[in-house]
């Protein structure tokens, strides 16, 4: 007799289990939210902090400036834009596509203490960098009662 270890939700349409539940959940809505092409296009995003300045920087490869917009509404950011297909060469028969194309929007909350006239976005070699500043910190001050 073999002895086999039990692994739940190992099937052959589920072969293992996901890396995260988040990724799980990745998994499931990028399914059902993709375009009738069967694809859609998420830029990789990163988001970090340092003491002066909140930094945001988004993967982009293959676009060009003029295709991405930037709006900054009651502290939220969005970056929007479209990675439009190249024209597909009838003579080509691909074995591999997993180049995404299409329509993208990726949303930021930012907190309260940005300095929204202080706002830098660049693009060069595919790369987004998105650099805001921070306010300079309030001191909480104490009144005194008269």
């Amino acid at each position: 007799m073999t002895i086999t270890r039990y692994t739940p939700m190992r099937t052959p349409d589920y072969p293992s289990v996901p890396r995260s539940f988040s990724n799980l959940l990745d998994d499931f809505f990028n399914d059902v939210v993709a375009s009738d092409s069967g694809r859609l296009y998420v830029p990789s995003m990163d988001v970090s902090e340092t003491d002066s300045h909140y930094h945001i920087q988004l993967t982009l490869p293959g676009m060009r400036k003029d295709e991405i917009n930037i709006d900054l509404e009651d502290r939220r950011l969005t970056i929007t834009g479209e990675r439009k297909e190249e024209t597909e060469d009838k003579n080509r028969k691909y074995h591999v596509r997993e180049t995404r194309f299409g329509h993208f929007e990726r949303s930021v909350m930012l907190p309260n203490n940005i300095n929204q006239d202080k706002i830098d976005a660049r693009f060069e070699d595919g790369i987004l960098n998105i650099e805001i500043e921070k306010k300079e910190k309030q001191v909480n001050k104490q009144i005194k009662v008269k």
